[in-house]
C-alpha cells in the first residue's frame, strides 16, 4: 500500500447526525481512513471550503425496473442510480417484488437479474411480499433474511399486492422470529373500493378525485390496524409514506404506550397538495401516488412531525411513471379515469434538496435531523450501518459536498432521471449537493452525471438496529 492516499477533502465542514466540526477527510480504497488535519498527501484533493461534508443519502424506498402487471416503470438502475447521485444519494435500496403465484426466491433472483451491472450506486434489496405460502413462510422468507434481505413490504391495498388481516399476522410473526423488518402501506382496500365505485357510479372520475377516494380516515384507520398487528406479535413495524395529521396521530398514540413503531414521509406530503391533483385536463395525473398530497394543514401537521421526531426515515417513494406514456401515466395511450392511472410519481434527484431548503434552511429542521433521516437513521433500520450513513472511519467514503446557499429553481430540464416530467417545476430552493462521491469516486458534480454503470456494488444488509 502507497503512502499517499486516493483522495482527500480538505477544509470540510463534516456533519454528522449528532456532530459538527472541521477536517479534512482521507480516503483510500473506497474506505474513510482518517479524519483530522495535516493528514498527508493524496493523489487527488478536493478544497470544500464553504460547502458542507455530508454522508450521502440513503433512500431506503424507491422503485426501480418493478415488475408490473400493466404500465411499465421509466427508470431502470442506470438512469434511477444516475439521477440519485445527482441529487446527493449515494446508496438506494428498491424492491424485489413477488408476484401472486411466483416464489419469493424466484423474484430475488428475477430482480437481481434486472439491477445487471447497471447501477452507479451501492444497493440493497426490500422485498414486496404479495403470496405468503407456507413454503414462502417457513422456507423461503427465514432463509432469504439470513441471506441479506432483511426488510420486506407488505400492502393493504391494491388488489394484487395486499394481504388480508391473517396473512399480515403470519408475515409479521416470521419478522418477530427472525428479526426482520416490516414496512406497511396502510389504506384500507375495502373502503377506497367503496368509495371509488361510488364516485365512478357518479361520472367522478377525473384525476382530481383519486384523492376524494383515498381520504385521510382510511390511512387513519389501516395505520392503527397495523399497530394493532405489531402489538399482537411484539415486532417493531415501519409505517411508510405518511401523509397528514391522522395517521401522525395514530403513531404518537402508539409511541406513548412504549410500542416501537417507525414511520416515514416524503417530499409530496410537504410540497404537494389535493389542489395539484386538480389541474386543467389531464395534468393532475402527474401527482397521482398513494396515499395523496392532502391540504396545506396537513403539510404543516408533516413538517411539526419531522421537527418533533416522529419520523425516523425520509424517502422519496420514487415510483417514476411517465406522463406522455403508452406505458405511463396515459397508460394504452389514453386519458383514465382516476382509479386506473398508474400511481407514483418521481423523486429520487429532488428528495434531499427539497428538504434541505424547506427543512434546514427554512428553520424547521436541524442539519443533524436532517442527516439522521435521510442517511444515518435509513442505514441503521435497514442494516447497512455503519458501513453508510455517516462520515466516520471505516465506512464507505459515500460524501455529499453541499453549498448550502446556491439558489436552484427545480425544472424536468435539469433532472437525469428518464421520465417527461417533475411534480416540483418550477419550486425555488436553496441548497444543492455540488459534489457526490460514492465510495470515494466522484460520480456528480454541479449538475453533470460522472458516474459510470457498474460501479455499484450489491450489499446484503444485516439485522435491523432499532435502537436509533
Amino acid at each position: 500500500m502507497g503512502s499517499k492516499y486516493d483522495l482527500m477533502i480538505t477544509n470540510a465542514e463534516v456533519v454528522t447526525a449528532s456532530d459538527l466540526f472541521f477536517a479534512d477527510i482521507a480516503v483510500r480504497g473506497g474506505k474513510i481512513e482518517a479524519l483530522g488535519h495535516d493528514l498527508g498527501e493524496a493523489e487527488r484533493v478536493i478544497d470544500a471550503k464553504g460547502l458542507l461534508a455530508l454522508p450521502g443519502g440513503v433512500d431506503a424506498h424507491c422503485h426501480l425496473d418493478q415488475p408490473q402487471e400493466i404500465g411499465h416503470m421509466a427508470d431502470d438502475f442506470e438512469s434511477g442510480s444516475r439521477s440519485a447521485a445527482c441529487g446527493g444519494t449515494t446508496t438506494i435500496i428498491p424492491f424485489a417484488a413477488q408476484m401472486r403465484g411466483q416464489s419469493l426466491r424466484a423474484a430475488v433472483e428475477d430482480y437481481h437479474r434486472r439491477a445487471g451491472r447497471k447501477s452507479c450506486l451501492d444497493y440493497a434489496f426490500h422485498m414486496i411480499i404479495t403470496d405468503p405460502t407456507p413454503k414462502v413462510l417457513k422456507d423461503e422468507l427465514p432463509a432469504l433474511i439470513q441471506e441479506g434481505y432483511t426488510s420486506f413490504k407488505i400492502y393493504m391495498t391494491y388488489d394484487d399486492l395486499k394481504l388480508d388481516d391473517r396473512q399480515i399476522l403470519d408475515v409479521l410473526t416470521v419478522a418477530h422470529e427472525h428479526g426482520a423488518l416490516v414496512m406497511v402501506h396502510a389504506e384500507n382496500s375495502d373502503c377506497i373500493s367503496w368509495l371509488t365505485d361510488r364516485l365512478v357510479a357518479d361520472g367522478k372520475t377525473a384525476p382530481k378525485y383519486h384523492a376524494v377516494s383515498r381520504p385521510q380516515a382510511v390511512e387513519r384507520e389501516a395505520t392503527h390496524r397495523a399497530i394493532t398487528f405489531s402489538e399482537l406479535t411484539d415486532v417493531p413495524i415501519l409505517i411508510v409514506h405518511v401523509s397528514g395529521a391522522e395517521a401522525i396521530e395514530q403513531i404518537r398514540w402508539a409511541h406513548g404506550r412504549g410500542m416501537r413503531i417507525f414511520a416515514e414521509t416524503c417530499p409530496q406530503y410537504l410540497y404537494l397538495t389535493a389542489d395539484d391533483l386538480d389541474q386543467h385536463g389531464y395534468e393532475g395525473a402527474k401527482c397521482v401516488c398513494s396515499p395523496p398530497p392532502r391540504d396545506p394543514q396537513n403539510q404543516e401537521a408533516v413538517w411539526r412531525a419531522l421537527a418533533h421526531n416522529v419520523f425516523s426515515v425520509f424517502s422519496s417513494d420514487h415510483a417514476p411513471y411517465s406522463f406522455d406514456d403508452a406505458e405511463g401515466k396515459k397508460l394504452g395511450g389514453h386519458e383514465l379515469h382516476f382509479h386506473h392511472i398508474p400511481n407514483g410519481i418521481p423523486g429520487l434527484e429532488t428528495r434531499l434538496p427539497l428538504l434541505f431548503s424547506g427543512g434546514v434552511v427554512g428553520g424547521r429542521i436541524s442539519i443533524h435531523q436532517f442527516v439522521a433521516m435521510t442517511s444515518t437513521q435509513p442505514a441503521k433500520l435497514y442494516g447497512l450501518y455503519p458501513r453508510k450513513g455517516s462520515i466516520v472511519v471505516g465506512a464507505d467514503a459515500d460524501i455529499a459536498l453541499w453549498d448550502p446557499e446556491v439558489k436552484v429553481s427545480i425544472h424536468n430540464t435539469m433532472l437525469h432521471h428518464n421520465v417527461d416530467y417533475t411534480p416540483y417545476e418550477g419550486i425555488a430552493i436553496t441548497g444543492w449537493p455540488v459534489m457526490t462521491f460514492s465510495r470515494g469516486q466522484l460520480v456528480a458534480k454541479s449538475f453533470e452525471y460522472l458516474g459510470h454503470s457498474g460501479h455499484g456494488q450489491f450489499m446484503p444488509c444485516g439485522k435491523p438496529v432499532l435502537s436509533l
